[in-house]
């Protein structure tokens, strides 16, 4: 299918790290159709990322967290209808649903784009709401995944690449100099959280300082880590917006991360991951690309995507030892 278009419609709210894995494909298609004016649909918090993206015209940013609370149905439903008007006044010629759920499948569908297209295993309904339907699969990462309905449209997915921008100016607050790593605690499921502690003890192992980062969510988890580390991390955890988030993972030497939004930030700025992987899967969400190590333990249910688990065994079963010496031997540290 080759479309000619002369506005286009990305629509991928959220999260930090289905948004990091969608610009490859922005990339690509900005290739494909370079006179396009493209407009994204994003998550109040995470417009930080693409604002002022040079590849894109237009952010429309939602407030999707209000969406969910009863309490502001009213408002929210004001929001809504401004946002399906504006959008069909916009009169794009091609609309993509990366997110596949009832709540993007519903914007897409009110572009009333003539071609609108999603995957055909849209969870929620969202596919009845497309023109096109690409087989996207579920064994497969994240960036091919979205690539593929890039290749339907007929543009070229053999150079993959991540228009991430960076800050010219790394965060003011002082962090330690020369090399450092940065440390992940946090992850939006409870079981894909190794525990604080063994970062922590990890830190105090490591012949280079450390930087914890996290949201303001994350501030517990990454004082527990101080605390653990005899004086070798610091932590910056609700402390940092997103932009400034990406440049200190960018001057990083490495990072230790849980299966998280920071981890793909770091894979798509080429800095080295140790990721810690449990109860998901490293085929659809590790992180991408070459120079990255999988750090999981060997345990039959896994992976098993719960949100939920008395004992995850599976983060439990991974040792500070086996971290550090993956860490020590992959980058020749000592």
């Amino acid at each position: 299918m080759l479309v000619r278009a002369e506005k286009i419609l990305i629509v991928k709210p959220s999260s930090l790290g289905d948004v990091i894995h969608s610009l490859p494909f922005l990339n690509v298609i900005r290739k494909c159709l370079p006179e396009a004016e493209i407009h994204w649909v994003i998550a109040k918090g995470l417009h930080e990322l693409l604002e002022g993206h040079p590849m894109l015209s237009k952010l429309w940013i939602i407030n999707k967290d209000q969406w969910k609370n009863i309490s502001e149905a009213k408002n929210t439903i004001k929001e809504v209808r401004t946002l399906f008007r504006d959008l069909k006044n916009e009169r794009f010629d091609l609309v993509i649903d990366l997110q596949g759920l009832l709540r993007s499948g519903f914007i897409t569908r009110a572009t009333k784009a003539k071609t609108r297209i999603g995957f055909k295993e849209a969870r929620e309904g969202s596919r009845f709401f497309y023109t096109h339907k690409v087989k996207g699969g579920k064994d497969i990462h994240a960036v091919d995944r979205y690539l593929k309905i890039a290749s339907y449209l007929g543009c070229e997915v053999s150079e993959i690449k991540f228009p991430l921008q960076v800050p010219e100016s790394t965060y003011s607050q002082t962090i330690p100099k020369g090399d450092y790593a940065v440390l992940v605690p946090g992850a939006r499921w409870r079981t894909k959280r190794w525990s604080p502690e063994r970062f922590g003890k990890l830190a105090s192992l490591l012949p280079c300082k450390s930087i914890v980062i996290g949201s303001k969510s994350d501030i517990e988890l990454s004082d527990i880590v101080v605390e653990n580390s005899r004086g070798k991390a610091v932590s910056l955890a609700g402390k940092t917006n997103l932009k400034e988030l990406v440049a200190v993972i960018k001057n990083a030497r490495f990072m230790v991360s849980n299966d998280s939004g920071p981890m793909h930030i770091a894979a798509a700025l080429d800095v080295p991951v140790f990721a810690l992987f449990g109860p998901t899967s490293p085929l659809r969400t590790g992180p991408y690309g070459n120079g990255h190590t999988i750090i999981k333990s060997d345990i039959p249910c896994a992976p098993c995507f719960k949100k939920n688990c008395e004992i995850p065994e599976c983060m439990e079963l991974i040792t500070v030892n086996t971290v550090f010496n993956t860490i020590i031997k992959k980058l020749n540290l000592i």
